[in-house]
């Protein structure tokens, strides 16, 4: 029976056509508002360079052990979420136990993209703005409160969640594919640009110096650590759900250590292309940085005003800003499709208009700032790191790391070093319960 549901998810989805393909989708999932918004300012305020160094241990740990089991169990099991878990519990005979808790992080996924689509509209409402003018109408702080009050910006909201259900009814990882490797070098350009211009811009050695100078004394501070694992965690979206769902979609031959190195590689290069595009501006305009959506719908719109060609340029950073934020939410929406096409034989067609609706009704009461922010601050803080830590567990301990070590050596030419399953065991797994824990006492580390 279990071979007969995989067989049948292979010939709903398909697969990535090569592992380039996937790397890149993989990249648009993980390339998200995140690192835009947040990782520059944590960048500068805990140690400019210094904070580089625990964020690039977290980012080679999470990224090798941690993408690497949820890539893996997708691929093992030939499905996503909820049929991944199952998969890992039938080793114990649990089967209906792992459905039912795969539900959890399959939640944390559906949570995010109500909350995402709201922000996305917001982003495409500015962009609109950026081409128009209008952005630069009125006070950046009058037109962010006009787009993010109670129902403020239900149709580009709409826009949003119609685009993303448009592309998924189209196709799963054909489609994924063929949006993401148009979508992500567009993004990488984009930034580019804006880095080069921020570089010419009077002032911007400040950036530079918020940013590079290393505050060495930083890394004995605690906060420091706990902030580089949060931005680590979250930027990778290690969720227990979505990069499993593309992992399913993945050829056996493909080698999954390195893809997901590959994956975390270019997050931190977009992430720090976004700072060295960002931070720059800001100094040389003396705006204080700000960390939150303020940084993107209040303080650049003020930069982007003062600019010479700010329209542009504004146009050129609300689009890319609007790539990175598409492919992130349609792999939230694919692992809730994939998931529901499955448990519930659902055409695939049906699954994404189901994912479609409800993403914009709930959407719909959370449309201001202060709920939007409340929903993802309890989606981010209990919901998507208790789906991390139940994956973890599910793939190196119930299901075993002899077992998920033969999917990771599948395509990779050789066997993995025994450092490998004590990192995944003993480290990462600790961590993961880490980040949820700390998640409550900081009240949100990512």
């Amino acid at each position: 029976m279990r071979g007969n549901m995989e067989q049948k998810s292979n010939q709903k989805n398909g697969k990535f056509s090569s592992s380039l393909g996937f790397v890149i989708a993989c990249v648009g999932s993980a390339v998200g508002l995140g690192n835009i918004w947040m990782f520059p300012y944590r960048l500068g305020q805990y140690g400019g360079a210094a904070f580089l160094i625990p964020y690039i241990l977290f980012v080679i740990l999470f990224g090798l052990v941690g993408l690497s089991a949820e890539f893996a169990i997708g691929r093992r099991a030939r499905t996503g979420t909820i049929g991944a878990y199952e998969y890992c519990l039938a080793s114990r005979n649990k089967g209906k136990v792992g459905a039912a808790i795969g539900w959890l992080p399959l939640l944390g996924s559906m949570g995010i993209a109500i909350g995402y689509a709201v922000i996305l509209g917001w982003v495409l409402r500015f962009l609109f703005g950026a081409i128009t003018g209008s952005m630069f109408s009125v006070d950046a702080q009058t037109y962010f409160s006009q787009a993010t009050g109670d129902l403020g910006s239900v149709g580009w909201h709409f826009a949003i969640v119609l685009s993303v259900t448009l592309i998924l009814v189209a196709g799963a990882a054909g489609g994924i594919e063929k949006v993401s490797k148009v979508v992500m070098p567009l993004f990488f350009v984009l930034f580019l640009i804006l880095a080069v211009r921020a570089a010419m811009l009077p002032g911007a050695e400040e950036g530079y110096r918020f940013l590079l100078v290393p505050r060495w004394e930083l890394l004995l501070q605690a906060d420091t650590w706990v902030m580089a694992m949060g931005q680590a965690f979250f930027s990778l979206s290690i969720a227990g759900s979505g990069m499993i769902v593309y992992g399913a979609y993945l050829d056996g031959k493909a080698d999954i250590p390195r893809a997901s190195m590959r994956t975390a590689f270019f997050d931190t290069l977009a992430a720090l292309l976004a700072a060295f595009a960002i931070m720059p501006a800001v100094f040389a305009f003396g705006i204080d940085a700000t960390k939150g959506p303020a940084l993107i719908f209040i303080t650049l719109p003020q930069v982007f005003a003062q600019m010479p060609f700010g329209k542009v340029f504004a146009a050129f950073f609300f689009l890319s800003v609007l790539f990175a934020g598409i492919t992130s939410l349609i792999n939230m929406f694919e692992a809730v499709i994939e998931s529901w096409q499955n448990k519930f034989n659902l055409p695939r067609e049906m699954a994404a208009i189901v994912c479609g609706v409800l993403t914009f009704a709930v959407g719909l009461f959370l449309e201001s700032e202060p709920k939007v922010g409340s929903w993802l601050d309890f989606i981010t803080i209990v919901i998507v790191p208790l789906g991390a830590v139940m994956g973890a567990v599910s793939v190196y301990y119930i299901l075993g790391y002899s077992k998920i070590r033969e999917e990771l050596e599948k395509g990779h030419g050789k066997k993995l070093p025994a450092v490998f399953g004590f990192l995944a065991k003993y480290i990462y797994v600790p961590f993961t319960v880490l980040v949820l824990i700390l998640g409550f006492v900081y009240k949100g580390i990512g």
